[in-house]
């Protein structure tokens, strides 16, 4: 399990490493056609600020030619906001007094064909809070059935499971699972997490692994940028982690998500530091760099100029119109959403600017009959 792993790598050693690379250090990188974790730490360092035209050069021919110009799309379902943790910046914590709603069967499908007709959408992201009791795995189960009328694609963004429930999903069509670490600070985790399923910084860590067993095709990691004060560290960390699932569980694809933190609609919790506009930029040539296969996913949290120039960079997948809040297309639409949507455009105007880009967005990009190991 990483949680092993990452009991060999110490955080303040680590951030020492990422401020003592050089300038030896960052073009030495730059010069190696395949990076270690080493070199992403020069590449994501203030040493490395200077070299941002050339990192963006080499982010988009890497890109370009593992993805060619395309832009994958999918779009997120909030199905219930019902919640048992206490995460201190989630607008969606336990102690919010606020509407909790848990879509029925009807209202999701009623959900689905209000997605249908924003555009012709065939990946979904099925989002939950963290109520087993409520909206555990028979729930998803029944909102995956549902879907697989509708969506190629099915993911989810939930609770970390047992490995038998996420190959039970497999069995109903799921197709990939999100899951964000948060943080990879083990200590101040609890900090950031009081009560709830989510305290557990093991369980939640080795969620990953236990999506690897079952088989699960896709698998989407990610830091919260700002939660830590240092987050070089917590991205390096992730780094480490991308480069043992991909050694344990080479089956499976993955993609990388880079969340800044945002306003929620949740008093008192401030983020700990702002990742500047610059700094995204170059952690995200940096990751194309470290990688040049994994899928670099870009969501509406982040403003429309942002999203319009780095699609031509480095990322490789968006979501489009999205609504963060519980049957937001079609039975809740004003709702209270989990965080600020930054890029409101309807997804049909992303699709022209895309294409202004020279982009060609991807609606459909995956089909059950791919999955040559019949997993």
């Amino acid at each position: 399990m990483f949680s092993d792993e990452l009991l060999k790598i110490d955080w303040d050693e680590t951030t020492a490493a990422i401020y003592a690379m050089s300038d030896t250090d960052v073009r030495r990188a730059l010069a190696k056609p395949r990076c270690d974790v080493r070199d992403f730490m020069a590449l994501i360092s203030p040493a490395a600020e200077p070299y941002l035209e050339q990192m963006a050069r080499l982010s988009r021919k890497y890109t370009e030619e593992r993805f060619g110009r395309t832009m994958s799309m999918f779009i997120p379902l909030y199905i219930t906001n019902s919640c048992s943790n206490s995460c201190v910046y989630c607008g969606f914590h336990r102690s919010n007094p606020m509407k909790r709603t848990i879509l029925t069967p009807e209202q999701i499908e009623q959900e689905y064909k209000a997605i249908k007709k924003l555009a012709p959408f065939e990946n979904i992201l099925l989002v939950t809070g963290e109520n087993p009791a409520k909206a555990g795995v028979p729930y998803l189960a029944t909102a995956i059935d549902i879907a697989k009328k509708y969506f190629s694609n099915i993911k989810i963004e939930v609770m970390p499971l047992k490995t038998e429930e996420y190959s039970t999903l497999k069995e109903h069509g799921l197709n990939g699972v999100i899951c964000f670490q948060e943080t990879y600070h083990r200590e101040n985790y609890k900090i950031y997490h009081p009560a709830g399923m989510e305290s557990n910084f093991e369980w939640r860590l080795n969620g990953f692994d236990r999506m690897g067993q079952a088989g699960v095709h896709s698998i989407g990691m990610g830091a919260l940028l700002g939660l830590e004060k240092e987050w070089r560290t917590d991205v390096v960390m992730m780094a480490h982690h991308l480069r043992y699932l991909q050694k344990h569980y080479w089956r499976t694809k993955y993609s990388v998500n880079f969340p800044r933190m945002r306003p929620a609609q949740n008093e008192g919790f401030q983020p700990n530091c702002f990742v500047t506009d610059r700094q995204l930029a170059q952690l995200t040539f940096a990751m194309r760099i470290f990688d040049h296969d994994v899928d670099i996913s870009y969501s509406t949290r982040e403003p429309a100029f942002i999203r319009d120039n780095m699609c031509t960079l480095g990322v490789t997948t968006m979501s489009a119109e999205s609504k963060v809040n519980p049957g937001g297309y079609h039975t809740y639409p004003d709702a209270l959403e989990q965080f600020t949507v930054s890029d409101d455009r309807t997804a049909a105007q992303i699709n022209l600017r895309l294409k202004e880009l020279g982009r060609e967005p991807v609606w459909k990009d995956w089909d059950a009959s791919f999955d040559l190991f019949g997993r």
